[in-house]
């Protein structure tokens, strides 16, 4: 019954934001220019599903950020492993990577675009930035976290270091790990669109750019739909693997007991 009740909750907020979107714009409390009527939305948005626009810049941020992704969440879990376990590597890594981290990813790009230049590298490096730096952080935290019991646990066992890690080690970290996972892939989809809009001619922050610099607010809210409803579809694919592995994690838990 709480999951129907929140399904449905989940339905109705939505809808009544609709209705109300519609009402202001059918009564003109607001103008178009500010905010355009459900259906001239949804009218530029089936235009350019059907002109390809829309799945070829789709694809094409989807690519960015599954490129940034991928290198920032594996060094983040390269190197937050490291700190994680390694005593003499958190204290030599910890302050200056806190230090750095609390620069905003997209205050590195002026330096990236005299580094690199301002092609497809520079929205790559960024995105795998925004990804690193809570892969990293959420990554040692949970290696540090682990309960000593288990870790006492594999000590008795007489179990080598390689199976203590994963057997023990990463199945009682599995929860943060994904936390820092998530947290990475919510950075790389932002950072994204920030990257896009800044120097891009392809992509969905290309088009809000273009939608803003004509003045077309309906493409501009079309694509802000877009961003969302991808933007969910893949945090919820994350999370279904996060499910996967936390049910591993519980008979592995099993095994080593």
């Amino acid at each position: 019954m709480s999951r129907t009740a929140g399904a449905n909750t989940a339905v109705v907020v939505p809808a009544m934001l609709l209705v109300l979107w519609s009402v202001c714009s059918a009564k003109g409390w607001l103008p178009d220019q500010l905010l355009p009527a459900p259906s001239a939305v949804w009218q530029q948005l089936l235009e350019n599903a059907r002109s390809g626009d829309l799945w070829s810049n789709t694809l094409i941020s989807l690519q960015r950020v599954g490129e940034g992704f991928a290198l920032g969440a594996v060094a983040g879990l390269i190197l937050g492993a490291c700190v994680g376990l390694s005593r003499t590597l958190r204290e030599m890594f910890d302050p200056l990577f806190l230090f750095v981290a609390q620069v905003p990813t997209l205050g590195w790009i002026p330096l990236l675009i005299l580094a690199v230049g301002i092609d497809e590298s520079m929205k790559v490096i960024v995105i795998a930035w925004a990804s690193f730096v809570p892969v990293v952080l959420n990554v040692a935290q949970g290696m540090r976290d682990v309960p000593a019991g288990l870790r006492e646990l594999g000590q008795v066992l007489t179990f080598d270091p390689w199976f203590t890690l994963t057997r023990i080690v990463l199945p009682a970290a599995v929860p943060q790990i994904f936390t820092g996972l998530r947290e990475g892939l919510a950075n790389a989809w932002q950072t994204m669109v920030a990257a896009e809009l800044f120097a891009s001619s392809e992509g969905l922050g290309y088009l809000i750019s273009l939608g803003r610099q004509l003045f077309q607010l309906d493409l501009v809210l079309a694509m802000v739909l877009v961003l969302g409803a991808v933007g969910l579809a893949v945090n919820g694919g994350m999370a279904l693997i996060e499910r996967r592995l936390l049910r591993w994690q519980g008979s592995v838990r099993g095994q080593a007991a």
